[in-house]
């Protein structure tokens, strides 16, 4: 089982090529192509599969607090992006998000609720903001915008999944190493941008 799992988490995270879903033509307008969006790119996996790992390793009621905050302010994060707000350096804080949030499940940091809430709402701000500026052209921000907030929701689940292998011993290991695999993903990541 353990095999399996991280068999999956080399998948997920390790990078194939470009790691980014950000182009500079986007993808057609509407739920499908919001939806595919944090799938495309490996930096936005690698991030929120994260999110749902630290949740379930932090227990209630972070396992459901995180992966409500991440959605929520991502959503804010979009309408910024949609409306052409300047955001400096969103690859680099997509990138670093990897990274701190795979270390924080790899070194089994427990901070209190709220600090985590901030972190993972912070990162937020940056997965969002690069969904919403890749709205195609006359594409509908709604329907988009809807899609790109479920795939994110559906890879916190993926996290949660994985996360709750953490009730025993070899499990937490494994959860562990699944973040230090993120961080890895995400210093590599964060490699090709500077």
């Amino acid at each position: 089982m353990l095999r399996r799992i991280a068999l999956l988490l080399i998948f997920a995270v390790v990078p194939a090529g470009a790691a980014c879903a950000h182009t500079e033509g986007g993808l057609a307008g509407g739920f499908a192509s919001g939806f595919a969006h944090p799938l495309l790119g490996l930096d936005h996996i690698a991030a929120m599969v994260a999110v749902g790992l630290w949740g379930a390793f932090l227990g209630a009621p972070a396992i459901w607090l995180l992966p409500v905050v991440f959605p929520l302010v991502m959503a804010l994060g979009g309408i910024l992006g949609i409306f052409g707000v300047p955001l400096p350096g969103v690859e680099i804080g997509i990138a670093v998000s990897a990274v701190v949030l795979g270390l924080m499940v790899a070194l089994a940091v427990r901070p209190h609720l709220a600090i985590a809430a901030v972190i993972v709402g912070a990162f937020a701000i940056f997965h969002g903001y690069a969904h919403g500026a890749e709205l195609p052209d006359g594409g509908d921000a709604v329907a988009y915008s809807a899609g790109f907030v479920i795939a994110t929701g559906c890879l916190h689940l993926c996290g949660i999944a994985i996360g709750l292998l953490t009730r025993w011993p070899a499990g937490t290991m494994a959860v562990r190493f699944a973040g230090s695999a993120i961080a890895i993903a995400g210093l590599v990541f964060l490699s090709k941008l500077i």
